[in-house]
């Protein structure tokens, strides 16, 4: 057989000639020479297929041929130029004896990309790297007023609720309240806030903001358009106005206008009745009314009266709670009063609970009705509701039948152990728990047409009547609905999923997108946007007539302007792996694996492995890790060390970590990048015993870097030669279940305290258990695995909740835009001895022993790691040594003599689909690996730490640049103007009077017309003032109520509601005397409004609005109350245009 390379190996080689010599600190060549003494001669009965025979990928090699096998496996990027400059070398290419050629990584410039194997099978199903584009092929273009900011730069910062007016949008954050005016939506982001200030870290893309003085946190926010106010809840318990009209500065912060104390606790809700009241909801179903009369008299007074003004409110306080509480009983929930919602329709107003609804009169303040989520009437809802919950967790535990097979001892406990695991964790959940989970309240609304709709935590919602009857009922998206928003026919529900669907009047789905990658739990309309809020504190505006043609137009043209909004960086990634062996490191040993690496490194990530091993951690750790702790004092030995190897303090900053039980995964990130930098999420998957014990599996991070998903993965797979199919499953196991989440710190409130109780009950459950196995002769792992993960599994399977999307068979992993794997793979040398495999080493035929290796073996195969990527390994098997002894004569001399493998691996997959894609918003994360060796001088463990440097080329969106380039084409592109034109059009309509004359207790029949053959509309009255009428007075003073509410005196139903095509919709007018007898003095009111029997006059508006308008048309009616006995006059005919609309207006700008 010819054992010497064929020509294109040769020319694959020489093809490298021109690449001058790089520095290296350490040469293994070296070593190995002076380990054995000089070259050995190949093994005689060794197969010789030289591996270079494969690498096309060191030049520009052959295409095809039968000797081509493994081309498609392996890739070769472009050489790119790194600093060093001078004279080019031909490369030094050793031979190693005869044919043992090879060479040697340290020849490559610093920044040159090596040779990598890609596995098979990437490029289907959940490994196929995600879709990306300048813009998202599968949703409506957006206005991003705020861009996604990075959680950690939103600390006291987050944006809790946001509220629409004519021109501007409100937002309530932690610290205040800021706005934004839509004619600045376009601009460049500027900030004015406190003097002095720069553009908060996170807002650095916002459009042009102006914030608040700092409040405390704000929870909810209500839009008073009568009073040109906007009024905020806070949790501090007070409500604090703000005005819209206000001048805002640079550099200034604007301040509050008037407050006052509503609660002690926090404002949870907040709505403004039919009558301009203000209702607040707060903890312990207290419901709180402020009434209009109050509030008005206290907004007329100075600045220097406010504290007069506060007073005033407090003490014409209605407290509805003690309203109806009779001998110490209540009719209404004990639960917090999550929400308040006006029905401006009939004059009521409903509070909610978690499953609890309360109906109120607007106008009398009385309870109507009780009645629970399934629309059952509640007569006393204070009643404990513990016992169907005992009942379950009873049946769980109830005695075998006499039929029953009798059980052994050991499944009895371990029965036992599941039941009081699942007690304690209902208790651990607190009250939430002894409801049914799956039907909580999570938003509430009014539609156009009159009807409620609420939305549920399990995707159902619901209609209601007006009077609290159950419609309909239906699911549209089996995730959370977390808000819902109405306008003309269209309501927009937004779910924990980060989706947006459409739907019509009656619940039939009309589109849906992923607006988020968070859940929507805001959505409001105003100046033609649908404005979306995600719980990252990102605000993105949809058209209303979204999803249309102009879509298409305008995500046609934003595509072609992407080079105008596309920046690109460079990020260098260093990430490590080590198998510490239970041991602990020297800092001379860190700084040689790691800190001397780093000069120029952006990230560094290091993963460990068996930090800490024992039955008895094990057991701990799997108990801790049932209620979300982790962590150990060993690991963080490890991070304080390596931190201090990596100069933590000045140079690099400790973004997170996770520990389970013996894995542990950091991360640090160089501080000049940090701003960059964040979203850090993180995950653990456990593959030990009955996949849940953490000897085994894998810990990961999830971070956002300029925009872009990069996960990285620590592992730690089966061992043994053998386990390779065992290894295969663990590496799925951990890609298909890993699911990230936020890293929290249970301590710092009440809910971490129910899960300290709980680990606590845990522990001494499994301690229990342990002792009373154990007694019994048993052997320590039956009973941990009968006691800890069993409690552990039965935890994990009580929280997987249903899949939220279809999409959610994509595992998280899948979805970002670069995977990093490393670890222990275990992965060994098959069909070589170890007397074979240590000649070879010593050779350094390592081409040779990459043919022998199974991990290599499986992912051609398509077997594991499919897609995956990992450069040509140039160094030393780094298993198995024997601690203490330094070079490659460390290797396992023992009885077993296990052979040398290369077990500490890493691997990663980026956004390529193929091996020539330039970076680009469609592949935005390409990288390549410049350096990929192990540290042979580190002793202090029975596995060599391994290094690997990924340079990554990113490319993301300047979003300020795409915001006014989207304002452009809004401006110029004739087919998208004459949508937004179209957009105005409002059917024509008429009303049948527009002067009504009541005198007490009268009623006038107000028809309003929709004069449209094709088009439905909606209409909604308003009282846009009121005043009494004055002899002396040519001019009446109308002034208007809260939110343009009604006096109580008069009554109009419906206010709002439907016309189809060619109908009349018919309005009651009433007058209604409100006075009670005690406020009647020889039958006048003694009233603040009607001290004397003056007439009284009110303007009343008919505002309506096609299916999908941005305009509104209305109509003026002017109501008067003669509180004389002469008789009422109805002249229709003393205005000739009363059946003709008044003209276009904005439905608020009355």
């Amino acid at each position: 057989m010819d054992d010497r390379p064929k020509d294109p190996d040769i020319k694959a080689l020489e093809a490298l000639s021109n690449s001058p010599p790089r520095r290296k600190t350490h040469s293994y060549s070296q070593q190995l020479r002076t380990m054995t003494g000089g070259h050995h001669p190949r093994h005689a009965n060794h197969p010789r297929n030289h591996s270079l025979d494969e690498i096309d990928i060191l030049g520009g090699g052959g295409s095809g041929g039968e000797g081509a096998d493994d081309e498609e496996d392996f890739y070769r990027y472009p050489i790119t130029t790194g600093s060093v400059g001078g004279a080019v070398d031909m490369m030094d290419y050793v031979g190693m004896g005869e044919g043992g050629n090879g060479f040697d990584d340290s020849q490559l410039l610093p920044y040159q990309p090596l040779p990598e194997f890609m596995g098979s099978g990437g490029g289907v199903g959940v490994f196929k790297a995600p879709t990306r584009a300048a813009m998202h092929p599968n949703r409506p273009p957006c206005l991003e007023i705020r861009p996604h900011p990075l959680r950690e730069s939103q600390n006291g910062k987050f944006i809790k609720t946001i509220a629409s007016t004519d021109t501007q949008l409100w937002a309530g954050q932690e610290s205040g309240v800021r706005v934004w005016k839509y004619s600045d939506t376009f601009d460049p982001g500027s900030f004015t806030g406190t003097a002095g200030r720069r553009l908060p870290r996170g807002d650095e893309e916002t459009a042009t903001f102006h914030e608040s003085a700092s409040t405390s946190q704000t929870l909810c926010l209500m839009v008073d358009e009568g009073s040109k106010l906007v009024w905020s809840g806070h949790k501090d318990g007070k409500v604090r106005s703000w005005k819209m009209e206000q001048q805002f500065t640079d550099g200034n912060a604007f301040k509050e206008g008037f407050s006052w104390q509503a609660h002690r606790t926090p404002v949870l809700s907040m709505t403004m009745s039919f009558y301009g009241d203000i209702w607040t909801g707060t903890e312990g179903g207290i419901i709180r009314i402020w009434p209009w009369e109050s509030l008005e008299k206290s907004l007329g007074l100075t600045q220097e009266e406010r504290r007069m003004a506060a007073l005033l409110v407090e003490r014409s306080v209605i407290d509805l709670r003690a309203q109806v509480t009779v001998n110490g009983v209540c009719n209404i929930s004990s639960s917090d009063v999550k929400y308040l919602l006006s029905d401006n329709v009939r004059a009521k107003v409903w509070a909610a609970g978690s499953q609890i609804f309360s109906l109120w009169n607007a106008r009398t303040r009385e309870l109507l009705k009780v009645f629970n989520i399934e629309g059952q009437i509640e007569n006393r809802v204070d009643v404990p509701q513990e016992q169907p919950v005992e009942d379950e967790a009873n049946a769980k535990l109830v005695s075998k039948g006499k039929k029953d097979k009798p059980q052994g001892f050991l499944q009895r406990s371990r029965n036992a152990l599941i039941g009081a695991a699942d007690a304690v964790r209902r208790v651990a959940k607190g009250a939430g728990a002894l409801v049914e989970d799956t039907k909580k309240i999570e938003a509430m609304m009014i539609a156009a047409d009159g009807v409620i709709w609420t939305g549920c935590s399990n995707g159902l919602l619901i209609h209601w009547d007006g009077n609290g009857n159950r419609v309909q009922d239906f699911t549209r998206h089996p995730a959370a609905v977390q808000s819902i928003c109405s306008h003309g026919a269209r309501v927009w529900v937004g779910y924990a999923t980060g989706n947006i669907q459409i739907l019509d009047l009656e619940g039939g789905l009309v589109a849906g997108w992923v607006a988020h990658n968070e859940p929507v739990i805001k959505l409001v309309v105003g100046h033609g946007y649908l404005f979306s809020l995600a719980t990252h504190g990102g605000i993105r505006g949809w058209n209303i007539a979204s999803p249309a043609s102009t879509d298409s137009i305008l995500r046609q043209e934003l595509s072609e302007r992407s080079d105008m909004y596309t920046r690109r960086e460079n990020v260098t990634i260093m990430v490590g792996t080590w198998n510490v062996g239970q041991g602990r490191a020297s800092q001379t040993a860190l700084k040689s694996w790691l800190g001397s690496a780093v000069s120029d490194v952006d990230i560094v990530v290091v993963g460990l492995q068996e930090v800490e091993m024992g039955a008895g951690f094990l057991a701990m750790s799997a108990a801790r890790e049932t209620v979300g702790l982790e962590g150990s004092s060993v690991g963080q030995w490890w991070q304080d060390h390596i931190g201090k190897a990596l100069d933590e303090r000045s140079v690099f900053e400790r973004v997170g970590s996770r520990q389970l039980a013996a894995l542990l995964i950091a991360i640090w990130v160089r501080k000049t990048l940090r701003p960059h930098v964040g979203d850090l999420d993180v995950a653990a998957v456990a593959c030990g015993l009955g996949r849940a014990i953490g000897n085994k599996g894998g810990v990961g991070l999830r971070l956002r870097v300029y925009d872009r998903l990069i996960c990285f993965v620590n592992c730690h797979f089966a061992a043994h030669l053998e386990a390779v199919n065992k290894r295969n499953a663990d590496f799925d196991h951990i890609f298909r279940t890993m699911t990230f989440t936020r890293s929290t710190h249970f301590f710092g409130n009440a809910a971490g305290m129910l899960r300290c109780l709980y680990l606590s009950c845990s522990l001494l459950l499994c301690i229990y258990l342990f002792w009373l196995l154990y007694s019994f002769g048993l052997p320590w792992l039956l009973i941990f695995a009968a006691g800890v993960s069993s409690a552990n599994q039965v935890l994990k399977n009580s929280n997987q909740g249903t899949p939220t999307s279809p999409e959610e068979a994509r595992p998280d992993l899948g979805e970002a835009d670069m995977t990093v794997f490393n670890g222990d793979f275990n992965y060994r040398l098959f069909g070589i001895t170890y007397d074979e495999a240590r000649d070879l080493v010593s050779q350094r035929s390592f081409d040779w022993l990459r043919e022998k290796d199974q991990l290599r073996a499986e992912m051609k195969a398509g077997r594991v790691f499919q897609g995956f990527r990992e450069a040509l390994i140039r160094f030393p098997p780094t298993y198995k040594f024997e601690k203490g002894k330094p070079g490659l004569g460390g290797y396992d001399s023992g009885e077993k003599k296990r052979i040398p493998a290369w077990c500490d691996r890493v691997l990663y997959r980026d956004n390529k689909a193929g091996t020539a894609k330039e970076c680009s918003l469609d592949c935005p994360v390409i990288a390549s690996i410049s350096q990929y060796e192990a540290c042979m001088d580190v002793i202090e463990s029975d596995h060599k730490p391994v290094r690997c440097k990924l340079n990554l080329d990113i490319a993301h969106v300047d979003k300020t640049i795409r915001r006014q380039e989207f304002a452009k084409i809004l401006a110029t592109n004739e087919a998208i103007r004459s949508s937004i034109e179209a957009l105005r059009f409002v059917p024509e309509t008429s009303v049948s009077t527009n002067n009504i004359e009541l005198q007490n207790q009268d009623t006038f029949n107000l028809k309003i017309s929709n004069r449209s053959a094709d088009e439905s509309v909606f209409y909604k009255i308003v009282c846009v003032g009121l005043c009494a009428i004055k002899d002396d007075v040519t001019e009446p003073d109308y002034r208007p109520r809260g939110s343009f509410g009604f006096p109580r005196w008069l009554e109009v139903t419906p206010a709002a509601g439907l016309i189809r095509p060619d109908q009349v919709a018919d309005v009651s007018v009433h007058h209604e005397e409100f006075h009670k007898l005690e406020d009647l003095v020889e039958g006048v009111p003694q009233t603040w409004w009607a001290e004397d029997t003056k007439d009284k006059e009110l303007i009343l508006v008919v505002a309506v609005q096609g299916s999908c308008s941005t305009d509104v048309k209305t109509h003026r009616v002017i109501v008067r109350h003669r509180f004389s006995g002469n008789a009422i006059r109805i002249d229709q005919r003393s205005n000739p245009a009363a059946n003709k609309q008044e003209g276009s207006s904005h439905q608020k700008s009355f």
